[in-house]
């Protein structure tokens, strides 16, 4: 009698169990993921110094490393010089025309003169018109040297631009040097260390942002029939031995095709069944971790 009446209390104990909100059948299984992205090197050399850690939060844009530099940096030393000394090369027409201008007044002088001259009966037409001659002349000599200066910088000016190129380039490859990290978030693993010699796509850290962390889950196609990409769910989390936390997620991702069931989520009777694929977005209190279990509970309409 004793031991009927306590089977039958640890059966309505099981019962109360169930019906509380932990106990609540999951809808679709799953675990945490963060996309990573991992930095490489965009230069060769050695590696002066990478000051990160793995589990260290890093900003964007944040500077960390840096890989050497000075042959580089000598590169456009170098290149600097050769463009200055081009401009050295340059000419100047000024000084050239300006002694022919002044020759040309003088001649306009003369011949003006010797206009009044001739008017006068006191110079000959011949005398007039070498004078024209001469200013003739002299116009087609300073055309000549502005048109001979000008052929002669065009050449110059065409070797600057390749220089420009090049230096623009060194430039870069000095940027490219300097290691910045790209995205918010939380150094995952570590590859090199200073004064390691790295070579350009040389891995050099893995980085991904654990603020918000995606819980890629599986579900029946039964169970998604009310479900729509930025629903509200329910996301339970194993708390000690028999409890569960819950978090606030939102469906970002919904296959649009079956697959079969993941191994490690399912039993091995339930393997063969097609499930489709969701992804939920999770704000993480500190908690979730890479590869984490969860469950969610989907909301119905009518709750």
């Amino acid at each position: 009698m004793y031991t009927k009446l306590q089977h039958g209390l640890s059966l309505l104990c099981l019962v109360l169990l169930a019906s509380c909100g932990n106990g609540k059948i999951a809808d679709a299984y799953g675990n945490f993921e963060a996309t990573s992205v991992t930095i490489s090197a965009m230069g060769n050399g050695e590696l002066v110094f990478l000051n990160i850690e793995e589990g260290q939060k890093l900003n964007a844009d944040q500077t960390v490393g840096l890989i050497d530099t000075t042959q580089i940096h000598l590169e456009k030393v170098r290149l600097i010089a050769q463009l200055q000394a081009l401009d050295l090369k340059l000419q100047e027409a000024a000084p050239e025309v300006a002694i022919l201008i002044r020759d040309k007044s003088n001649l306009i002088r003369e011949r003006d003169r010797t206009q009044r001259l001739l008017e006068q009966k006191a110079a000959t037409q011949q005398q007039l018109d070498d004078y024209n001659g001469k200013i003739d002349l002299i116009e087609q000599r300073i055309n000549s040297t502005k048109r001979n200066i000008t052929i002669a910088n065009r050449g110059i000016l065409a070797e600057r631009k390749p220089l420009e190129a090049q230096i623009a380039l060194v430039k870069k490859q000095i940027e490219d040097h300097t290691i910045e990290n790209p995205i918010f978030g939380t150094v995952l693993t570590k590859f090199a260390e200073a004064h390691e010699l790295v070579g350009m796509g040389t891995p050099l850290y893995k980085v991904a942002n654990l603020d918000e962390i995606k819980l890629r889950a599986y579900t029946s196609a039964t169970l998604l029939q009310d479900v729509r990409i930025n629903d509200e769910v329910v996301v339970r989390v194993d708390q000690g031995k028999d409890d569960f936390k819950e978090l606030d997620g939102i469906i970002t991702w919904i296959a649009s095709e079956a697959e079969f069931t993941p191994k490690t989520i399912q039993t091995k009777e339930e393997r063969v069944n097609l499930v489709y694929a969701l992804d939920v977005k999770v704000k993480n209190d500190g908690t979730l971790k890479i590869g984490m279990p969860g469950e969610v509970i989907f909301k119905r309409k009518n709750e």
